[in-house]
């Protein structure tokens, strides 16, 4: 199954459980309804009992001690009975209780696909509002509509190429399906992109990739400042950690101030151990230090914090090129992982700079942060067909929990789902 069929799956789905709520809904206003009238029919008859099980005597003026003593008797097995009732009664209402906080917790267990689907709230917004307007003017298939179409696509950020190709492919494709409804058309579009992102993605390995077990694994992050790396790292280490890993952080961002102060910090949250130098010291014996202690104390994983300088400096590339070296000097088959950080608000700005980074470090994978911002989302796509490079992971806000593994099912249906039509 392909990744637009199980998108389509998944929206089929959403609606058949939107309507099944719907009804459910309408249902137990119903049974509301009528387990009010029962109550109210059942209050009525119990006030009628409780008046004729009065003793006669009170009701009639009856002197008899003989009549007198039998409603007595009545009256003391009644008296027995009820606590009883009170006794049934105190344990419905707890087994009510329990199912009430059963259910709650049940509600409370947020999915991965409703994680997304918030996370992803603003980029769908912006992405829906862009081909709208690019929908609002269709009047048919012309040589136009091909030109606005491309300038639709490169505004979402999904890169100049792929907007081409997508453009290219489509002239076709739209006379096979005979699109003339804005819908139909809509459809082909958002089809196309997924076909083309799905088939760019053939032998991409998104796992994270990890040491022999009883080795450490050593994972080196790269970025520019201000994209989110150190935070990037501190939930990354809090995951880990959590996840019964002992986990190593080597503060070498040496240049830019906060830095390995704001890394002692994540580390304390996470009760993750830094290793730190001085302010300005040499980045390259921070990591050698660190690797030193991750080997011989045996820690599981080993994140390595670099600096963050112009991603065009000749110097910054020529230290993560020793990083690498001092690291592969004492455990010869690390890092086994060089993730770059990107900030997803910053569109093409972030794919130059994936470029670049590429060229200098070995990139094995990317952290998209801030795609619960103003991200396009289109970004995802252009890194793909340009890069060829996975996304391992994607961020949603400021929690470790935001974090969140990269599943491409996840991120189409969360980007799409409003535009495509069930």
């Amino acid at each position: 199954m392909g990744l637009f069929d199980i998108f389509r799956k998944k929206k089929n789905e959403t609606v058949e459980q939107e309507a099944a709520s719907e009804s459910t809904e309408i249902l137990s206003e119903s049974e509301s309804n009528s387990d009010a009238s029962e109550d109210e029919q059942s209050t009525a008859v119990s006030e009628n009992t409780s008046a004729v099980t009065q003793p006669m005597m009170e009701q009639v003026g009856l002197v008899n001690e003989d009549e007198a003593k039998i409603w007595q008797e009545a009256l003391d097995k009644q008296k027995i009975s009820t606590p009883q009732l009170t006794e049934t009664e105190t344990e419905t209402e707890t087994e009510t209780e329990t199912e009430t906080e059963t259910v709650t917790e049940t509600e409370t267990e947020t999915t991965e696909q409703q994680i997304y689907d918030a996370g992803l709230k603003k980029s769908r917004t912006g992405f829906a509002d862009r081909f709208n307007r690019f929908l609002a003017n269709f009047r048919s298939v012309d040589e136009n509509f091909f030109e606005d179409l491309e300038e639709t696509l490169v505004g979402a950020d999904v890169g100049f190429d792929m907007a081409i190709k997508i453009s290219d492919e489509l002239r076709e494709e739209v006379k096979l399906k005979n699109a003339k409804r804005k819908e139909d058309v809509r459809d082909v579009i958002i089809k196309k992109m997924v076909d083309l992102y799905e088939a760019d993605g053939i032998n991409e390995d998104a796992t994270m990739n990890f040491a022999p077990k009883g080795q450490t694994t050593v994972i080196l992050f790269v970025g520019v400042n201000g994209v989110g790396k150190t935070t990037t790292i501190g939930k990354l280490a809090s995951k880990y950690q959590k996840a019964g890993k002992s986990v190593l952080l080597a503060a070498a961002d040496t240049f830019r101030a906060g830095a390995t102060k704001q890394l002692q910090e994540w580390g304390e949250r996470a009760h993750v151990p830094v290793v730190a130098g001085k302010e300005k010291a040499d980045p390259a014996s921070v990591v050698f230090a660190a690797v030193e202690k991750a080997r011989d104390e045996n820690y599981d994983v080993l994140f390595v914090d670099t600096a963050g300088r112009l991603q065009n400096n000749v110097n910054l590339m020529q230290e993560l090129e020793k990083m690498k070296r001092i690291i592969q000097r004492e455990i010869p088959e690390a890092p086994h992982e060089v993730l770059l950080v990107l900030d997803a608000t910053t569109g093409q700005n972030a794919l130059q700079q994936a470029k670049l980074f590429k060229n200098s470090s070995d990139v094995s994978g990317i952290v998209l942060t801030k795609m619960d911002g103003t991200a396009k989302g289109g970004i995802v796509f252009a890194i793909r067909n340009e890069m060829h490079l996975p996304v391992k992971w994607i961020g949603f806000g400021e929690k470790a929990s935001d974090l969140r593994e990269f599943k491409p099912e996840e991120f189409v249906y969360g980007l799409f789902k409003e535009l495509v039509e069930s």
